[in-house]
């Protein structure tokens, strides 16, 4: 596919997504949704990326300022909300379970961790593209919103489920229902970092590296798929669920390189 509207690369086991609109400050739009599916699904088949950082175009001074405002013009002149994607869109992460099956729930389906490195505002579809990572690291003052309510639009793509999940139900309301800005400064444990600009991109990278060095690729795909699926599980099944799958993986060779190379003070070298 001919990348327009992101950047793509894979280095060192991380395969990098940058959300790359500069002068509409990474603004999003159907094709690139279509093109940062289309990454996804590459990077989650590709053995030689084991973490997926996102990030948005430092020139853009933003990480997703949100749909782009023509888009939405577009939409109000229609009558209708186009989501602007062709049926043959990539589809990563489906097939695993049916709850996953839908845009942006994609992401819990995907055997590789998630990283949004949060480099500005995020407002609208980039604060839902932030919920959806596993983990997320941004800039001191970074700016977020749902922005829904200035629209007369409901709450968007899942982030009335999965938002009372990540930070609590009150917290949650406050952002959902008031549509305010909120700074990363006061993310009621939304992320898992504070880093100044300079610092953000490396200590991201550095993080991803040590991820995809020091865990195995078959945990790092089986714990993702256990912390999304229990969100809908009993404790109990998530115990004997886990039992099953110790017993599963300790037959891979992978558990007995991970034995040998902790006690020979080395890096493993993983087979995935």
């Amino acid at each position: 596919m001919e990348l327009k509207t992101i950047l793509y690369k894979v280095a060192d086991f991380i395969a990098t997504i940058t959300l790359s609109r500069p002068k509409r400050r990474n603004a999003w739009t159907g094709r690139m949704h279509t093109e940062y599916r289309w990454a996804l699904e590459q990077a989650d088949k590709d053995p030689a990326a084991r973490v997926i950082v996102v990030t948005g175009d430092p020139e853009g001074g933003a990480f997703c300022a949100g749909a782009d405002l023509g888009a939405l013009e577009g939409h109000s002149e229609k009558g209708r909300y186009d989501p602007g994607i062709a049926d043959d869109i990539a589809r990563p992460g489906y097939g695993v379970a049916p709850e996953f099956d839908a845009n942006f729930a994609y992401h819990f389906g995907l055997t590789k961790p998630v990283i949004a490195a949060i480099n500005g505002p995020a407002a609208g579809v980039g604060l839902v593209l932030a919920s959806y990572a596993d983990l997320r690291f941004a800039v001191p003052g970074a700016k977020f919103t749902a922005a829904h309510g200035r629209f007369n639009f409901p709450a968007e793509y899942g982030l009335s489920w999965l938002l009372p999940r990540i930070i609590g139900l009150t917290h949650a309301n406050d952002i959902l229902l008031s549509s305010r800005v909120f700074t990363s400064d006061e993310a009621m444990g939304f992320l898992n970092r504070l880093l100044a600009p300079d610092e953000l991109m490396p200590f991201v990278l550095d993080y991803a590296r040590r991820m995809a060095e020091g865990v195995s690729p078959g945990s790092l795909r089986v714990t993702k798929r256990q912390i999304y699926t229990d969100l809908h599980r009993d404790a109990a099944s998530a115990v004997n669920e886990a039992e099953r799958l110790l017993s599963e993986m300790a037959t891979h060779p992978d558990y007995k390189e991970g034995v040998k190379a902790w006690m020979e003070k080395r890096k493993a070298e993983w087979q995935g």
